[in-house]
């Protein structure tokens, strides 16, 4: 049953480790990578000595550290809602309408996003103007402010519910009698949340945040360049590390530079994982992966 999974390691994670090696050439298409100049550490010289090297890496760890601590928070709180319903049909359908979102393509969001949002054929903009709130129409893919806060929302909106399931299989598992014993000790129903549940969470938590903090450096690709229309008016707020990458590739045709950029990623992922872990070890040794 490992077998295709073992193999999808190996194709799509090992083998292309190999490729590592055009972050320190000057890759010629001609000649390919054993015929292409080496050139040590120029790619990375060229990446970090840019303005947008500073505007890239703070955009994807901020934006990380937020969907990491507000969808977990989320998360956590749906899921302890969700389990204290009576009614397992309420329940089972709300858990349904929650996890919908997670299997929308970002193509699919972004239209829906776009008829919102759009300047010309917007919701937002026809109820606002119907309302007196705005003289004209306003093109929200060009206004920076608006999308700090809507990227946070959109990534919890469709996220979230994925996580909530992962908790909730953890409370249908915890005994009843620990419940039992509270209630003839008089917990209310947070006590409980508190002082029971949550505690047992904790091990799932811990996992959750060592495997998140290995992707802080990476961005999704679908929710900073698909739903954001790759508006270049907006990049100072949602270009990250990977639209970077693939801007990079596409636009400028640098294959040392977006290679070296990748390997920037996995490298100091690698690292926040055995740091993260090494934290969790110290102050929880059962939370931690190893």
């Amino acid at each position: 049953m490992a077998l295709p999974t073992v193999l999808w390691l190996i194709i799509f994670c090992y083998v292309p480790i190999f490729g590592l090696i055009m972050a320190f050439q000057e890759l010629n298409i001609t000649t390919g990578i054993f015929g292409s100049k080496f050139v040590g550490l120029r790619n990375f010289e060229f990446l970090f000595a840019s303005t947008d090297a500073w505007v890239i890496t703070r955009n994807t760890v901020c934006y990380n550290l937020v969907f990491i601590v507000i969808n977990m928070v989320l998360a956590v709180t749906t899921a302890l809602l969700l389990s204290e319903l009576r009614s397992r049909l309420l329940a089972k359908s709300l858990q349904t309408i929650y996890m919908l979102p997670y299997f929308l393509s970002w193509a699919v969001v972004m239209i829906v996003l776009s008829a919102f949002l759009h300047r010309d054929y917007g919701i937002v903009n026809k109820v606002f103007i119907s309302m007196g709130w705005q003289s004209g129409p306003v093109d929200y893919y060009q206004s920076r402010g608006l999308w700090p806060y809507l990227l946070v929302f959109i990534n919890a909106w469709k996220g979230v519910g994925y996580q909530t399931v992962l908790y909730l299989a953890v409370i249908s598992g915890i005994s009843g009698e620990y419940y039992e014993a509270a209630v003839l000790d008089g917990a209310t129903k947070r006590q409980q949340a508190w002082y029971i549940t949550i505690p047992h969470l904790r091990l799932v938590i811990g996992i959750s945040i060592i495997l998140a903090m290995g992707h802080i450096f990476r961005g999704d690709f679908g929710l900073f360049h698909v739903v954001t229309k790759d508006s270049g008016r907006i990049y100072p707020v949602t270009d990250v590390i990977d639209t970077y990458i693939y801007r990079a590739l596409t636009k400028l045709s640098n294959v040392g530079m977006a290679t070296a950029a990748g390997m920037y990623q996995s490298v100091v992922g690698f690292a926040l994982i055995l740091f993260v872990n090494w934290v969790v070890n110290k102050i929880d040794p059962d939370s931690a992966m190893f």
